[in-house]
Parts: structure tokens; C-alpha cells; sequence
């Protein structure tokens, strides 16, 4: 059975008292604005264009930049800016020529301080998260990368979209971004 998503209300939600209330008067994170931890595991083939004619695969897309950084840890959420920055450099890129978005949402707070720092206009949001994302769909520890992926990749398919963003931000300060390019089948 789905662990999420939850039966609840804003009501029900307003209700939830933050986490970490005793040692920081300002917490805003609930168990209803934060990710759940979930079983998943998740696989995903990397192959060079070679490889690819040699065995007759059918990619999905191709790879067209990524990005690693890291940010002080006490901004831990906040890793995936940076990232995407280098991800898009690495692409030839601007963020407004990509389709779809994945931000990996391990708290509802994250996100939208991640949107803010990237500069989203309104009409960003409708590329991000289509189908939801961590506080919806969960967060399978260790696979959530190839969650987030397959959901981008799946969807870009569906979309016939061009260009996907995938980000993930990662305890201690750290993101990572990747773009990709869908390939026709």
C-alpha cells in the first residue's frame, strides 16, 4: 500500500505544531509541511552514445549538463540554487528554456526558498513538480534521485517537452542538478 498521500485538511494541518518549537521559537516544519520517509528503490542504465548504437537502446535523454555544490550546512535546503547554476552553465542554458521542473521537496519551506532565490515568476510553478513531489509522492531515502528522474523522464515523454531539470537537495548543505534532453523514440 501508497504510504502517502494523507486524508487531511488545512485545518488539520494548521493544527500540527512544528518540530523543532523547543529549541527554535521560529520553526515552521510539520509533519505536514515536510516529506515522509519512505521504502522505494529505484535503478536507472547510463550509457555512452556508442553504447547505445552498439546495443540497440532506446534512451530517454540525454544528459546535457549537471551541477555539484555545497552551501554552509545550517542552509542545508537551499544546496540545489548554487547547483542549478552550474548545471545550466553546463548546458548552454537559461532556466527559462526548461520545461519541466523537479525539485526535490523534502520540506515545503526548501522549496519555496529555493524558488525564490531562482527567481520563479508565477507562471514558473506550472512546470514544477506536475505531479507532486516529496511531501506528496514520499521520499525513498537513497532512491530518491532515480524517483525524481524517472518522474521528469516520464513526463517529458508524455509532454513531448524538450528540456527537464532535476534537483535534489542533500543533508549538510549540499545539491545537485541535472539537465536533460529528451530523446525521440
Amino acid at each position: 500500500k501508497d504510504e502517502p498521500p494523507r486524508e487531511t485538511t488545512l485545518e488539520k494541518l494548521a493544527e500540527l505544531r512544528p518540530i523543532k518549537l523547543d529549541s527554535d521559537p521560529e520553526a515552521t516544519v510539520t509533519a505536514g509541511n515536510a516529506s515522509t520517509q519512505n521504502d522505494g528503490a529505484s535503478a536507472c542504465i547510463i550509457a555512452c552514445e556508442e553504447s547505445v548504437k552498439e546495443y540497440g537502446l532506446q534512451p530517454f535523454a540525454k544528459l546535457m549538463g549537471w551541477g555539484i555544490a555545497g552551501v554552509e550546512p545550517a542552509r542545508m535546503g537551499i544546496g540545489p540554487v548554487p547547483a542549478v547554476t552550474k548545471a545550466l552553465a553546463g548546458a548552454g542554458l537559461e532556466l527559462s528554456a526548461i520545461d519541466l521542473i523537479e525539485l526535490n521537496e523534502a520540506f515545503a519551506a526548501q522549496a519555496l526558498a529555493c524558488t525564490k532565490e531562482l527567481g520563479f515568476a508565477d507562471s514558473d510553478f506550472e512546470r514544477l513538480n506536475v505531479n507532486g513531489s516529496g511531501i506528496s509522492l514520499g521520499h525513498p531515502l537513497a532512491a530518491t534521485g532515480g524517483r525524481i528522474l524517472a518522474t521528469l523522464l516520464h513526463e517529458m515523454q508524455r509532454r513531448n517537452a524538450h528540456y527537464g531539470l532535476e534537483t535534489m537537495c542533500i543533508g549538510g548543505g549540499q545539491g545537485l542538478a541535472a539537465i536533460f534532453e529528451r530523446a525521440t523514440l
